[in-house]
Parts: C-alpha cells; structure tokens; sequence
C-alpha cells in the first residue's frame, strides 16, 4: 500500500490544474470500464480524499452518492417520481400485442453484443462457422447436383414449369423433407445444408430453387415439427417428406400484407351433430407459393368462438391450421404472374370450409391463439435461410460468369475485365459475394446451435437481397448486350428478373429496414431498452428502477468508450487476434460504442415518436446491418485460415462496411433533432463526425486486387464461388464461359511469343488470330501453339455469342407464353 500512499500524497503536491486532470482520468477510467454504481462511488470518494477535498464538497456528494447507490432510497425519492412522470407523459411507446410477440420471438444472439457499446470480441471472433457433415456433403455433391444436371432453366422458362423428371426426382429423393427429422422419413439436415441446398439450386436456376425452399421453411412442416401433436406429426410430415403431400402456407391477404396481424381470414367456433367442436372458415388469400399444386393447406385466420365453447373467451386469436386442398369450399387453380418467374403463385379461396378443429389446429386445443407467436418464432430463424442462401447463390453464379466474361471478352486488343471502369463494378461483385457468404455462413452457425435471432435474420435477410440487387446490376451493366439478349446461353438475365421477388418476401425491404432490424432491434437487443417498456407497462417500481439506473450507467460508459475511442480512432480497443484483421476488430469496437450511443440518444429524446422517425429508424439500421456484416466477413477471414490471398477481399469488404456506418453517422447528425441541441449535431458534432471519419471506403488499388480475383481460375475463384453448380458440359452456357475462361490464360504465353515477334520484327503487326501461319512457319510457335491458339478464339466467339431466334419460332415461343398466361386468368 505504501505506492499507492505515496501516488496520493504526490498528487495532493501537484499543481491543482494537473490533480484535477488525473482525477478526472481516474473518475473517467470506471466509467469507460463499465463498473457498478457503488464501484464508481467508492473510486469517487477514493479520488476526493487523495485531492484533500474540502468538507462543504463531502457534505453535497454523500448524501448525491447514498440517494443513486442505496437502492431503497433511490427508489422511493427518485425511480417512483421518474416512473410516473414517463407513464403520464406518453413516452412508452404504444405496442400492440402482436407487436409484443414479435419482438419477444426468438432469441438475442450475437446482436446484443454489438448493440452493447462494448462488444464481447472474443465471442464475436469465435462464434460457430460450421461446415457440413460428410453425410450433407455427400448429398450436396450427389442428389442436389443431379436435380442441378436435370433442370433446363431456360426449358422451365419456356414451359412455365419444372419438368415431370425434375419433379419426380425432388421427390424420390426426399428434397421437400429437408428438415423433416429422420424418424419421419426427412433428412434432417441442419441449417446450414438446408442454406448450401438453396444455394446451390439457385446458382442453376431460381424457380427449382424456390419450389425446394417453400415447403423447407415457413409451413406445415416447421410448424408441425414444433407445435404439432403426436398425431398430427405422424400423420402428416412422413407424406410430406416423400412428396406425397405437397403443402403451401397461406398468410398474405389483399388487406394483410406487412401489417400480418391484420389478418381477415376467420374460422368460427361450433359444435357438429357428432358433438365434436368443428371449425367453419373463409379466406381469401393472394401470393401463396404452390398454393395451386398444393394438397394440404397451412392457414393462419383468426379464431372467433362466439358460444365460448373452448373456454377461452370469443376471440382466443390468431390460429394455425392445417386445411385438405380437397376439402368442399376450398378454391385453387389460379395463379399470380410474378415478373414471369415460373414458379407456382397462387390466390386461394374458401367459404364455409367445415374441418375437426382438434384434427386441424396445429397443437390441438393448446395451439388455439398460438398461431402469431408460432410464426414469430419460425420466421425468427427461417428469415435466416431461404433468402439468403437465394441471394448467396444468385450472387456466386453471377461473379463466376461476370468475372469469366470479362476475361474473356476483349475491346481494344485488350481484355475489358482490365480497364479500371470494368474493375469497378467488378470489384463490387467480388467484394460483396465475399460478404455474403460471410453472413450467409455465420448466420447459419447461430441457427445450427439452436439460436433464433430475430434480428439477425431481418439483417440477413435485407441485407444480402439488396447486395444481390447491386451485384446483379453490376452483372448487367458489365455483360452489357449480352446480358439483355435472353436465350439458352444467357446465365444472369433471369437472376435479374427475379430479384425483386426476393426483395418483395419474407418482410419487404423497406419495412425490414426502418422497422424491423432497428424498431425491434432497439428494444429487443438493447441490455434495458426492454426491461424498463415492461416495467412501465406494468408499473413496476422495482424493475423499473434497477433497468433505469442500469441503463444511465450504460449511457454514461458509452459516451465515454465512444469519445476515448473516437480521440484514439479505436486504438485503446482490444482486439482478440493478432495479424492483419486486428485493427478492424479494434475499429469495429469504435463503432459500435458510436453506435450504442447515438442509438440512447435517439430512444432517450424521441421516446415513442422514434418508432414513427423511419428515416431516422432506417439510418440506424445502415449502421447496425454492417456491423454485423462486418463481423461476419472478419470470422470468416479468421475461420478459413487468414489466406494471404483473400486480405484485399477482407480488407475491400471491412472498409466498405466500414464507410456505409460513417455514412449512415453523417444522415443522423444531420437530421436527428434534439432539444436545444440541433444546432450542436448539425455544426461541430457533424463536422468532427466527417474529419475524424470511422471509414471513407476502399481505394481504387484495393478494387483493382479485389476485381482481378475473378478473372483467373483456380483455387481461390472456386472458394469464392463455392456452391455454384458448374456444368460438365462445355456446350452449356456456363460451361462454354468456364472452357474459354480457361483457354485463354493457357494461351496468354503463345501471345506473348508473339508480341514479342512483332517488337523484334520477326512478324507483321496484325491481329495474333492472323499472324499464326506466319508464326508458325518461322519457327516462333509449335504447331501445338498454334492448335491452342486457334482453340482458344473458337471457344472465346463460342463464349461470347448471343442467342438469336428466327422470326416464326420467336412468335410461336410468345404465342405459346400469352396462351399459357392467358389461361392462368380464365
């Protein structure tokens, strides 16, 4: 003890400028560390005594440190005052009770930490990145590549359906049972293969893609898997999972759309002449995939039993059911017209549809009101799959053909995958296919360990859709005419046509965004946000005050951490690696600490209103989004064993992350009003904000490396594209891209000879396709060489050509596609 005497005494000696300095760095040190109340008490009076502070001082802090730190006191002198004020003045935030089920779905997972303000970055950088089993690997290579060898995407197109073969295959192989457990009859494969499946599927064509995804996530089996009763399970799911029973859900309708819990579709208590409770329901639903193949119905309507005869008043709420397709009243047969994407969409219809009620509600008698929170809780962790495992695919299958036809394809003698207005996009497509598959995989392993995060399958979900839409773009705007021309050999067009449909399901992006990943967000992974909205509800003094008091400490930790770490550009944060990732996981400590303070700032002065600021709501969603994609893309680094290669497609994605949370900083500070404070955000808080920037993006060097790893074959472009379906067949469309992509690195030396002939004066300047002979024959090329070369433009003008139709059976084909439309709608 006699060094830390000899501190205070030293300190009672210094200039009162310089005590007063190192005092508020010791005052200041707990608070960034996060300690307890009475921890940062006993530092403050600790620090006093070392200062030789006088006694009127002792007398003002005493009794301020007993009314915050003694928790009997604090509560009847202030938190029963605080509480009262806040429920009388209409700040909590007005949420109905399927908005409470929503937000209480699922599980808080790796959010939490990042909305914490102080990540736990070790548990960040370890979470589960699971591969496959051998078992799923094998069925990954054997089943789902031969549904990808039977499936024409352009056949589906023109026929408006997957053919018989592919249908009877999906079947026999058991694809719709994917999660169906083995006792079933299913496969019962993990998160993670059911996500590779989808992938791989959607990398060859997007409606076989879907048609396997629908009955694999949100549906009669889900739902029966964890509600349904012994009987129900044994009924139905082993039929399910053969493909005898092909099932649909039915929740959208024309006045219940995002607002789910809108919901007009009724089913009405009654008792049959058997005496049993029976069911009489009506619907009318619209956007039900498979909807009109479909042989058993999942139904979600609301619940009206007006004789009480279930005990559980009149209006026990929304309810799950499982309806026969071939039950009187029931009407299927139509379909939607998705953007032309031939998958099966359909509106369906019912009136007075009798059904056993204990047969048919999905849990029996205990499932009765049960059907929002059900569907909360599956969406929680299928939200994480389906989309974007859809997203991941589309994207690899657009980087491997984009990057390909940009080496192949040249302008100006040149390749056109070389000019710096081609690496740009070029660079987007490598960079972001790598943050898919980061989140694609890291979110997978939260759902393998039993996870459901809600949020994070929100930010999952829109984030890797609209990375699909920028990559697809991009795809576009690279391939150019050959993009837009459709036929056999066009590999994107439809992946392009079929995005919005990605967009739209599921949770439309827009409500995603500004009200799912943050407005539930807010509440749902905040350490106390939750906490105090129940004790206000509830007029709890006792939660309320230990949340409250919680949360001021967190507040105060927060804005300390953020300005250390601000004055530092992240530099005081620990990192849980060492090498090249470190100061990303050091920077990313920063902005979460940024993150978690605006965010209190915004709750603690908008109240409820912030549920109605979108904007403002959608901005913090920016910021939350990357840095968990951010995360992400740095597990992934780490777990595939921090490969040389793949830094500058780490470090192109981490500042990329990185410059879209600065830039979502810059819309709050400018638009966040605060009380008597505006005019502080918009001026030196902005300006500081912008000169002490947390990301500006990758420079164009950066792009260049990141673009060029999708112009060579070999390891490193397998990796990037790892679940996309490569033909064997060299006369397929990606097969001819693959075989020339190839060929023309093999033949890049035999060019070389020949500029090199042409510098020396040993040949012509011409083009090297008309200086071969010549070459030839003196000498310069074997004849090997000139084979090769000669290969190598055949399978480049093979590679590059469009397809054409003659004009009869481009009519025929659209008279065909308007008649099977037009009878769609008769």
């Amino acid at each position: 003890m006699d060094w830390i005497n000899s501190t205070f005494g030293a300190l009672s000696l210094a200039p009162s400028w310089l005590s007063w300095l190192v005092a508020s760095a010791i005052l200041l040190t707990p608070i960034y560390l996060g300690v307890r109340l009475w921890q940062f008490a006993l530092v403050t009076l600790a620090t006093m005594w070392a200062l030789g502070s006088p006694t009127w001082l002792w007398c003002v802090v005493l009794p301020l440190e007993a009314l915050i730190v003694l928790p009997p006191i604090r509560r009847r002198l202030l938190s029963a005052r605080i509480l009262a004020v806040l429920r009388n003045g209409g700040f909590l935030p007005q949420i109905s009770e399927t908005e409470r089920t929503a937000i209480a779905a699922g599980t808080v997972w790796l959010d939490g930490e990042l909305f914490s303000g102080k990540p736990n970055l070790e548990r960040l950088a370890t979470a589960e990145y699971p591969g496959l089993t051998t078992e799923e690997r094998a069925f990954l290579d054997g089943p789902v590549a031969r549904a990808c060898e039977l499936t024409d995407d352009w056949r589906v197109w023109q026929e408006r359906d997957l053919p018989t073969i592919v249908w009877d295959y999906l079947k026999r192989e058991r694809f719709f049972g994917m999660i169906i457990p083995k006792e079933y009859g299913g496969l019962g494969l993990s998160a993670s293969c059911n996500s590779a499946v989808v992938t791989k599927l959607t990398s060859r064509s997007l409606p076989l893609a879907i048609t396997v995804m629908v009955p694999n996530s949100l549906g009669p089996a889900e739902l029966l898997i964890h509600y349904g009763t012994t009987e129900q399970k044994q009924r139905w799911l082993p039929a399910l999972a053969c493909g005898e029973e092909i099932p649909c859900f039915a929740l959208t309708e024309p006045g219940a759309g995002s607002d789910a819990g809108a919901i007009q579709a009724s089913g009405v208590v009654f008792r049959g002449e058997d005496g049993r409770l029976m069911l009489r329901l009506q619907w009318n639903k619209r956007y039900i995939t498979l909807a009109a193949i479909a042989t058993v119905l999942g139904m979600a309507f609301q619940l009206h039993d007006p004789e009480n005869l279930l005990g559980k008043g009149h209006f026990p709420g929304i309810t799950c059911a499982l309806i026969p397709s071939k039950a009187q009243g029931v009407t299927l047969g139509r379909r939607h017209d998705p953007l032309g994407v031939p998958f099966y969409n359909c509106p369906t219809q019912g009136k007075d549809v009798i059904v056993v009620l204990e047969d048919a509600v999905i849990g029996g008698i205990a499932g009765i009101g049960q059907g929002w929170r059900m569907l909360m809780e599956c969406l929680a962790a299928g939200r994480g799959i389906s989309l974007p495992a859809t997203s991941a695919g589309g994207a690899q299958m657009t980087a491997r053909a984009v990057g390909a036809y940009a080496a192949v394809r040249q302008q100006f003698g040149i390749a056109i995958g070389k000019f710096e207005g081609i690496e740009e996009p070029l660079a987007r497509i490598a960079g972001f296919n790598y943050v898919l598959e980061a989140a694609r995989r890291y979110t997978c392993g939260a759902l393998d360990g039993g996870a459901k995060p809600a949020v994070v399958t929100a930010i999952a979900k829109w984030s890797s859709t609209e990375l699909w839409r920028q990559i697809v773009n991009d795809g576009m705007d690279i391939m150019a005419g050959a993009a837009i021309s459709r036929g056999p050999r066009n590999v994107i067009a439809h992946g392009y046509i079929g995005t919005p449909i990605c967009i739209t399901v599921e949770g439309a992006n827009i409500l995603t965004r500004t009200l799912m990943i943050f407005g539930q967000g807010a509440i749902r992974c905040h350490p106390y946000a939750y906490q105090e909205i129940e004790a206000l509800a509830n007029n709890d003094c006792v939660r309320f005050d230990r949340a409250f008091w919680g949360h001021i400490g967190h507040v105060a930790r927060n804005a300390v951490r953020a300005a250390v770490l601000s004055l530092t550009r992240g530099r005081l944060a620990s990192s849980p690696v060492r090498g090249p990732a470190a100061p990303y996981w050091r920077r990313l400590s920063w902005a979460s600490a940024r993150f978690a303070l605006w965010a209190d700032v915004a709750m603690g002065t908008l109240g409820g209103d912030l549920k109605r600021k979108e904007k403002l709501t959608g901005r913090f969603a920016d910021a939350f989004t990357w840095l968990y994609l951010g995360t992400a893309v740095l597990r992934r680094f780490e777990a595939e064993g921090r490969k040389p290669e793949d830094l500058p497609l780490m470090r192109w994605s981490m500042e990329h992350a990185f410059s879209r949370i600065q830039g979502a900083f810059e819309g709050l500070h400018q638009n966040l009003e605060l009380p008597f404070m505006t005019w502080f955000l918009r001026g030196p808080v902005s300006w500081l904000t912008r000169i002490n920037s947390i990301g500006h993006g990758p420079n164009d060097k950066l792009g260049g490396k990141v673009a060029r790893t999708l112009l060579q074959p070999g390891e490193q472009r397998d990796r990037m594209t790892p679940m996309v379906h490569v033909p064997t067949d060299p006369a397929s469309a990606l097969g001819r891209l693959e075989r020339a992509l190839q060929l023309c690195v093999d033949v890049e030396p035999v060019h070389k000879k020949l500029r090199e002939g042409i510098k020396s004066g040993k040949l012509p300047k011409a083009r090297a396709d008309q200086l071969l002979d010549q070459a030839c024959e003196r000498g310069i090329l074997t004849e090997a060489e000139r084979k090769l070369a000669r290969d190598a433009e055949i399978a480049r003008a093979e590679a590059l050509a469009v397809d054409s139709f003659s004009l009869e059976d481009y009519r025929q084909s659209n008279q065909a596609t308007v008649a099977k439309t037009a009878a769609m709608h008769t």
